[in-house]
Order: structure tokens, then C-alpha cells, then sequence
């Protein structure tokens, strides 16, 4: 077996073509675009590179066939808020062969030391958590865009290296269906029907208001969490730039006190009912259907992230969020489903209040971790 790191046109063709093999007959796999894995790895694209570096390698047999792919980077941010230097792995895919796997895992491994790590978390993104984040291990339907989805046996590959979970992460549904739970409704209502407080849709022409409002929200209301990277302007601005194509102004949601900003709740329509038979392409005659999809519109939604400053966080501003949301959302009679993930086991405010919509499990996937 050799690891060939990847660099041209031939080589990031095999990094993103092997799952074409891995998942064949695999009627829940949906690829995701092509686009969406290159711009993590493209310098010009990703504002991680500021701060980071990451490579990525295929895995060939002795017959030169390739048999499983990963990445390995060092955020700069992160990687020094750990006990030890912690560096991520992600994008992994392989046959199932453990001797494969722990080779492309002792390339990673080799390769992080080489730059200073002393352990690994994986499978993770070489940006925000809020794709292509965490190995899946119940669950196993169709996944929401940016979410994802890997094969049952992955979770033994990476045991048997001796990755143990750090966390996991819940995925709960919300069957749109059927009305919210009375006792969450009445109390939703009461919120926001409170003087002071009032809520707003996401406008395209004041993205940049918006933007800052989420920032600000985030970067309060996360700051205490293990590992936390306040976020920045620049990513965000980058984030709402990829949503755009698919973004529904009235699923991103914000609340305030007295003007000044207190919560959020962005969604997506899912975009992979939109690219589901696409192939990872995006041509012109995969554009022309993925116009007509998104037109006839999709009935799937997905929560991407939720946010609360400190000292609004026992204020039932979430709840009211949800209220305001489906106002708007439900007369529509489009969206059957609202998917909520990931919450990390160790958000117990985010897991209750998924309880108290009413949701039900829906998928967990692990972050990961070795020290070498």
C-alpha cells in the first residue's frame, strides 16, 4: 500500500471519486458536491488557511487501485486549547480492511507530529462544525446537507486504532406535522409576547446587520464551552455566501430585548433533497436540475446552529424563536420535517428544549479522539 498526497487534477479526482465504489447500492448515500469538498481544501476559498494548514492524501494498493482517502490539518486556533496540541483528521473513507485504515491513519498521525500535535480528533473539518463533522454510528438514512454519512463499519476502523469518543452528537427530528406539544406552545407564546422583546427574519439587503447580530450572539453565548474559537466576521460572511443559493430568508430567525440582540436560529432548506442523483456535479444539466428542485421546493429543513447570549439563556427566547419560525413556515404546508443537529451530549439547555419541541432521535454521530 502507498499514500499519495493529493495535487493535481488526477489525484483530487480519485480523493473524490472513491466514494462512488464504497457506497454503490447504498440507497441513503447522497454525495455531497464536488464543489463543497474542494473549497475546504482551496486556500483562496477557505479562510481556515489564515490560521491553518491541512493535506490530503488517497491510499493505493499494490495493484495501484485506490482504497480509501483522509485529510489531516492543524487549526491554529483550536489546536492549543486542548490538554495536549490537537490536530483533526476528516474526509475519511476506506474499504474494510483495518490494515488500510490504520495506514491511512498512521499517515495522518506521522504527519501531525511532524507539525507539533500530540493527538488527533476526527472525522472534523478543516472549518466550522457545522459540516462534514463526526463519524456516524445510528442512524443510518439519508442524510441532511453538509452532514455525514458513512458506512456501519467505520466505527470499528477507527476503534480499533484506538480512537475513544470525546462526544457525541444528537440529531433529533421534528415532525412538522404535527402541532408543537400545548405546554411548549403556551409558554412560547407568553416569551414573545413580552414587552421589550421582538423578532426578526433574516433580510438579504441588510445581510451585514444580521451578520453582526450573529456574531455577536455567538461569540457571548458559546465563550464558555470547551475548545471554543470565537468566530469570525470574515467566516460568516462566507458561510451566508454558499447558503445563498439555497437560502430561505424567512428560516433564519433572530430575537431582541429592547433592541438589543439576544438570539438566533439560522436553517436551510435541505439541499440534498435538491443534488440527491447529481453525482457530486454540477454542470449545466445538473444546474438546470437543481433550479427546477429547488423552484418546486423541498420539504425537508435543517438546523444548522442556534445561539443565546449568557444572560438571556433561562428567558425561553429559543422556544419563541420556534413560535416565530413556524408562523411563518407552516402555512406554507412545504416542510414536513425540520431536522436539528447536531447537538453536542454535552449541551443539556439544547437537548431539553429538542425534548420539549416534541422531537425524536433521529441520528448520532462521534467525535473522536486519540493521543499518540
Amino acid at each position: 500500500m502507498k499514500a499519495i498526497a493529493v495535487n493535481n487534477t488526477k489525484t483530487r479526482q480519485q480523493f473524490l471519486n472513491i466514494v462512488n465504489k464504497l457506497y454503490q447500492g447504498d440507497n441513503a448515500y447522497i454525495r455531497p458536491l464536488d464543489q463543497d469538498v474542494e473549497k475546504v481544501f482551496d486556500v483562496n476559498q477557505n479562510p481556515f488557511f489564515k490560521h491553518g494548514q491541512c493535506i490530503r492524501w488517497i491510499l493505493v494498493d499494490d495493484r495501484n487501485k485506490v482504497i480509501g482517502r483522509i485529510a489531516a490539518f492543524v487549526n491554529e486556533k483550536k489546536a492549543y486549547g486542548y490538554e495536549v496540541p490537537t490536530g483533526g483528521i476528516g474526509f475519511f473513507e476506506c474499504t474494510n480492511d483495518q490494515a488500510a485504515a490504520n495506514f491511512l491513519f498512521d499517515t495522518a498521525k506521522d504527519w501531525l507530529i511532524g507539525k507539533g500535535m500530540q493527538a488527533v480528533e476526527g472525522p472534523i473539518n478543516f472549518g466550522e462544525n457545522d459540516s462534514f463533522w463526526g463519524l456516524l454510528v445510528e442512524g443510518f438514512n439519508s442524510a441532511s446537507y453538509g452532514m455525514n454519512y458513512h458506512l456501519p463499519y467505520y466505527h470499528k476502523l477507527f476503534s480499533d486504532y484506538g480512537f475513544n469518543t470525546a462526544y457525541e452528537q444528537i440529531t433529533n427530528i421534528i415532525d412538522l406535522t404535527i402541532p408543537f406539544p400545548a405546554r411548549f406552545t403556551k409558554i412560547a407564546n407568553w416569551v414573545a409576547a413580552k414587552p421589550g422583546y421582538s423578532f426578526e427574519y433574516f433580510k438579504k439587503n441588510k445581510a451585514e446587520k444580521y451578520i453582526n447580530d450573529l456574531m455577536e450572539i455567538y461569540n457571548d453565548g458559546w465563550q464558555d464551552f470547551e475548545n471554543f474559537v470565537p468566530i469570525k466576521k470574515e467566516v460568516l460572511q462566507e458561510s451566508f455566501k454558499q447558503m445563498e443559493v439555497i437560502m430561505d430568508e424567512k428560516l433564519i430567525w433572530f430575537s431582541y430585548i429592547d433592541g438589543e440582540p439576544a438570539s438566533f436560529i439560522v436553517l436551510i432548506p435541505d439541499a440534498n433533497q435538491m443534488i440527491k442523483d447529481l453525482n457530486g456535479k454540477l454542470g449545466l444539466w445538473q444546474k438546470l436540475k437543481f433550479a427546477y428542485r429547488r423552484w418546486i421546493g423541498v420539504n425537508r429543513m435543517r438546523a444548522v446552529v442556534m445561539g443565546t447570549k449568557q444572560k438571556f439563556q433561562k428567558h425561553g427566547l429559543e422556544s419563541a424563536l420556534f413560535i416565530k419560525l413556524g408562523e411563518h413556515v407552516l402555512p406554507k404546508n412545504q416542510y414536513k420535517e425540520l431536522e436539528l443537529s447536531w447537538v453536542g451530549d454535552f449541551n443539556d439547555k439544547m437537548l431539553s428544549l429538542h425534548e420539549a419541541t416534541g422531537a425524536k432521535f433521529g441520528k448520532k454521530h462521534l467525535t473522536m479522539r486519540k493521543r499518540f
